[in-house]
């Protein structure tokens, strides 16, 4: 089975909010939500991939920070590696490019979207981490 190595960026507003992305109904999943990010090419490294993927699905630079969630999701023909970092936004403001939305959501919130399969364990390391 072929595995697929993705990244994801919790971003976070000054208000704590999670910028969240809505899959366009061309994607893949389409109408659910994710945390923006994408497909690793070969060579590099997770975090040269987010920042890559970031300027170009949102169009601002990110500083990539520590690892949130390692998740491994088994769909019937594909095995998604999905890696997701803490991430700040350092220059320019978020803009859907390729998706149908963005939307900034409280840790309160977060639970209440309908998520891509592969990003729902790190929404519930978030949550979980929230109510400590």
């Amino acid at each position: 089975m072929k595995t697929i190595d993705v990244v994801g960026a919790v971003i976070r507003n000054e208000q704590n909010q999670i910028l969240c992305a809505l899959r366009s109904p061309t994607m893949s999943l389409p109408n659910r939500w994710e945390f923006p990010g994408g497909k690793m090419r070969a060579g590099e490294t997770p975090e040269g991939a987010l920042v890559r993927e970031i300027e170009e699905e949102l169009g601002c630079l990110i500083q990539v920070d520590n690892l949130v969630k390692d998740v491994e999701h088994f769909d019937p023909n594909i095995i998604i590696h999905l890696c997701t970092y803490e991430a700040r936004i350092v220059e320019g403001t978020p803009r859907a490019k390729e998706h149908a939305e963005l939307q900034w959501v409280s840790l309160h919130d977060l639970s209440s979207l309908q998520w891509a399969p592969a990003d729902l364990p790190t929404v519930e390391k978030l949550v979980s981490e929230r109510n400590r």
